[in-house]
């Protein structure tokens, strides 16, 4: 109860004039839902006897009960009116900030901890945790401004009567109790069901995204099966809730119920003995019954208060994570190449607690140090599982070395300010993803530059050919995903989106990988000759592309074993003259074998 509290005083702090506009309603409903007793009483006495008594009524009298049954009526609907808009604009807008609050802190948080946060659990982080964690506010300005009414009727009440007013007040403790064992019982199963909730969102993402394996491998009746499995176990957990709560809800209505019956029992005795009048007793069975909405509207936020506060505490993990990257006060000023050093830098994987960065369990890189003069291309090759992509990480900042620096133009990247290094640094990785847009859109991603230098930038990535040869130019819609282009179509226009932003250092991770080497070669030899040239680092297995870089830098195991240029590691390196030309040999032997079995048809 008291974490329930917490969680709706965050919302009423936050929206303090909407919350306030909808109690006022709620509280003018509840007087005059008050008032609505008090002007049956008095057509009771005033209209009602008398006529069955004198057989006549004066028109005024009938007049009067008229318009004040009618006048209360209105200001009721108003109170009605405006309790239910406030109270949804303050639930929408507290879904509405949550939401914005959860998405800016996955931008802020670094790449490390998005890689220990399965997607499915982020989308329901930002979906289904956000209703439930603003699902009281519905009912709450009801509950509170029915309070109102609650207090009022059980004044008159005790003036009305003291001893039906006490008969009736006989209830509350049975309420109390009853909410005691109904929040001790829903709490766990409520939380239940929200992890389960992230569970099969996150198995349905896994299964989209992986469509085109679940297909190709026949795993559909696999993957069904699987979502069946923690679909079931979702449904079981939401009956258990609505088990709960429908032995609750029931509970709770009836115990009003039972409370006007005792009124109506004890009444119908004191008025055989003389002790009340008719208009009394109608008077305070009606203000019972009303007691019985606003237990039920302060029963409908007890309700669901324990999924709130589930449902926030999972928000707060993610408001509260502490893996967000400091940054500084330094400027990256310049439009020239810019010189890139690295010193003593280590990383590793499996951060413990999900929040700590690049000082984990499992290493991937040691003491790397290298510069990157400005200009200069660089290529890095290494084995598979070598420290590349990650290497490459930390030089645009995606991650943070547990140890040593990365520098650009002599400054530490933790010291520049937020945004400052993708400013001037820009990463093309080698799995390609493009949004389902435009060609256009897909390459300025919101930057607001001219066409013109849309098709440099596309001319200078290769692009250009193609793209001009779509149906509507830069206005071609390219999918979801990009899967009406190829794989090597894909790459370039995502080099084009990099390329447009004019990086003063770009990082190409394996990012030509599907390129034709001869338009990958062009590609190299553009980016070196531009107006505006970039100190360009790229990953690569190819000996035609590692052979146009400036000097080539050699990993194994997470070490610079050497570093030189093609020829000399050719000569002197065992391990890179094995790595290279492995795709030589590959193909060397694949045609020795074609030519045999060409003789042997031959024979």
């Amino acid at each position: 109860m008291r974490q329930g509290l917490g969680v709706l005083g965050v919302a009423i702090r936050a929206e303090k004039p909407i919350f306030a506009a909808a109690v006022l309603s709620s509280a003018l409903y509840g007087l005059m839902t008050v008032a609505a007793a008090w002007a049956l009483g008095w057509a009771t006495d005033h209209v009602v006897l008398p006529a069955f008594e004198d057989g006549r009524i004066t028109t005024g009298a009938l007049a009067f009960g008229a318009l004040l049954i009618l006048g209360v009526s209105l200001l009721k609907a108003l109170g009605v009116a405006g309790r239910r808009y406030f109270a949804g604009v303050m639930q929408y807008r507290m879904q509405a900030r949550s939401r914005r609050d959860v998405t800016r802190q996955y931008l802020r948080l670094p790449l490390a901890w998005h890689h220990r946060h399965p997607t499915g659990q982020l989308l329901s982080n930002a979906g289904s945790d956000v209703e439930a964690a603003w699902a009281p506010l519905a009912p709450l300005p009801m509950a509170v401004g029915v309070v109102v009414m609650l207090v009022t009727a059980a004044v008159a009440m005790v003036i009305t009567d003291p001893i039906l007013a006490l008969v009736g007040f006989l209830v509350f403790p049975a309420i109390a109790v009853l909410n005691l064992v109904y929040q001790r019982r829903l709490n766990p199963l409520a939380t239940r069901a929200q992890q389960l909730r992230a569970e099969v969102s996150e198995i349905a993402h896994e299964s989209f995204d992986g469509a085109l394996v679940v297909k190709t491998l026949g795993r559909e009746d696999e993957e069904t099966a699987r979502f069946l499995a923690k679909a079931h176990e979702l449904r079981d957990a939401n009956i258990a809730v609505g088990r709960v709560r429908g032995l609750f809800d029931p509970v709770l209505e009836a115990l009003p119920t039972l409370g006007v019956l005792a009124v109506l029992l004890i009444g119908a005795m004191r008025l055989e003995s003389g002790a009340i009048g008719s208009g009394v007793l109608v008077q305070v069975a009606y203000l019972f019954t009303l007691l019985a909405f606003p237990i039920r509207a302060l029963g409908w936020v007890l309700a669901e208060l324990p999924r709130a506060v589930v449902g926030y505490g999972r928000i707060r993990a993610v408001l509260d994570a502490t893996g967000s990257m400091e940054h500084g006060a330094v400027e990256l000023t310049g439009a020239d190449p810019a010189r890139l050093e690295v010193r003593d830098l280590g990383y590793a994987y499996g951060g413990g607690d999900g929040d700590s960065d690049g000082d984990g369990d499992f290493p991937v890189l040691h003491d790397v140090s290298l510069e990157v003069a400005p200009g200069r291309t660089v290529a890095l090759v290494g084995p598979t599982g070598s420290g590349k992509s990650t290497l490459a990480q930390t030089f645009v900042r995606l991650v943070d070395p547990a140890r040593g620096t990365v520098l650009l133009d002599g400054t530490d990247l933790r010291e520049v300010t937020r945004g400052g290094v993708s400013d001037v640094v820009a990463l093309v990785p080698q799995q390609t993803f493009l949004f389902d847009d435009t060609v256009r859109g897909n390459v300025t991603l919101g930057l607001p530059v001219g066409d013109e230098d849309v098709w440099a930038a596309l001319r200078l990535a290769q692009a250009e050919g193609f793209v001009s040869a779509l149906p509507s130019g830069l206005d071609t819609k390219v999918g979801e995903r990009g899967t009406s282009l190829s794989g090597g179509q894909r790459q370039r226009i995502a080099l084009a989106r990099a390329l447009v932003r004019r990086p003063r250092l770009l990082v190409l991770d394996d990012a030509t990988s599907s390129v034709d080497p001869q338009v990958e070669a062009r590609i190299l030899y553009g980016l070196r000759d531009a107006a505006q040239a970039s100190t360009v680092v790229v990953i690569a297995y190819r000996m035609a592309t590692i052979a146009l870089a400036d000097e080539v830098v050699y990993l194994e195991h997470g070490r610079v074993v050497d570093r030189g240029g093609h020829a000399e590691l050719l000569a002197r390196c065992a391990g890179y003259r094995n790595l290279v030309t492995a795709y030589e040999r590959q193909e060397a032997e694949r045609e020795a074998l074609d030519a045999e079995q060409e003789e042997e048809v031959s024979a």
